[in-house]
């Protein structure tokens, strides 16, 4: 497949641009979901999937023929649904196509899709194996035709933030980690942003939530939902382990201007309670439950639901915010335990057909 062209140029497309599908990855791995949390986790990809299919085709990895046939089984009759899915068995380590799954770009040049397929090390080598997942991107290359770029740099797809139109947000806490990329300075890997993803300016925020074992994901703290407008993260609990952070986050938010110089529109959206009283599989005491990890759909706006005390004002905002789509709530408590969200296990796919 065709590589990198240095007379090409490429961009990342916001992520309400229409979708030719979305790609999720069935839950199997039982160091993520141990004992009765697979069983609860798997009701939540029911309500996910079949919510999807009311807006757009979904691609569904799964690790194995067993596998398969539970995830039918649990899924049910599909055949009312708007759209359709595809299950494709093949081996794949865990759940978070986000990050492992393949980011789409446009080549401007003739407005083609194709794939930039970075490294997956498992957010600094966390949680081995992980090989069969840095695969995905070659895999979906493959069975699609496309072409594909390799910036030979780890990056995942949670890290990142894009208006579309060249304004990108990080973290520090992730790109500048030294368990990602160490060889690289912070000016290399802005390059490598700007060649591959189309990158014009980049914001660097500092750091994540507690328990979120990325280092500090964007996707849990600051998201677009126009080219001019963001969401951020805040917590009233200036006694927990999120005030700060947040507040320095949103300091450099205000501060920011976009390609044009102009300020950003910023909405804070409050924290859902993060303690658990049950530790995460890495013994954390807290979970990155974050309204941020939405997912923006054909049509609707995927929210992860945890409080019923917040629950019904973020919906209320969302559907300010994204006033052509239908915002659908999905209860997120057990999905969050496996320390990431809606957003974290979605894909969003171009240029395909299934």
């Amino acid at each position: 497949m065709a590589e990198s062209n240095l007379n090409r140029k490429y961009r990342m497309p916001a992520e309400w641009s229409h979708h030719s599908a979305t790609m999720l990855i069935w839950p199997h791995n039982r160091d993520t979901w141990p004992e009765k949390r697979l069983e609860a986790v798997e009701k939540i990809y029911h309500s996910i999937i079949t919510t999807l299919l009311k807006y757009e085709p979904v691609l569904l990895f799964v690790n194995s023929e067993p596998v398969k046939q539970r995830a039918i089984k649990i899924l049910g009759d599909l055949s009312s649904c708007k759209h359709t899915m595809r299950i494709v068995v093949t081996p794949v380590n865990d759940v978070w196509a986000r990050d492992s799954g393949p980011i789409f770009v446009k080549d401007l040049n003739d407005d083609s899709f194709l794939i930039t397929d970075w490294e997956f090390n498992s957010w600094g080598g966390k949680y081995a194996p992980w090989s069969d997942d840095n695969k995905i991107p070659a895999k979906i290359t493959g069975m699609f035709s496309l072409s594909k770029l390799t910036p030979g740099m780890v990056l995942e797809g949670g890290a990142i933030e894009t208006n579309g139109e060249g304004l990108f947000i990080t973290t520090e806490s992730v790109l500048l980690n030294k368990n990602r990329n160490p060889e690289l300075s912070k000016e290399e890997i802005e390059d490598k942003l700007a060649h591959y993803l189309g990158a014009e300016k980049v914001i660097w925020l500092k750091a994540g939530l507690k328990g979120d074992d990325t280092d500090g994901h964007i996707d849990d703290l600051t998201r677009f939902t126009d080219k001019n407008t963001i969401v951020s993260s805040v917590t009233d609990d200036a006694s927990g382990p999120n005030y700060e952070i947040l507040q320095e986050n949103l300091e450099i938010l205000r501060s920011a201007r976009d390609i044009d110089g102009n300020p950003l529109e910023i909405h804070e959206i409050s924290l859902p309670d993060t303690r658990t009283s049950d530790p995460t599989v890495d013994g954390s005491d807290h979970v990155p439950a974050s309204y941020a990890n939405f997912y923006i759909a054909n049509g609707a706006v995927l929210l992860p639901l945890y409080d019923e005390k917040s629950d019904q004002k973020m919906v209320q905002l969302f559907s300010e915010l994204f006033p052509g789509r239908v915002i659908e709530g999905i209860p997120c408590s057990d999905l969050v335990w496996g320390q990431g969200s809606i957003h974290c296990i979605t894909q969003q796919l171009y240029g395909i057909t299934l």
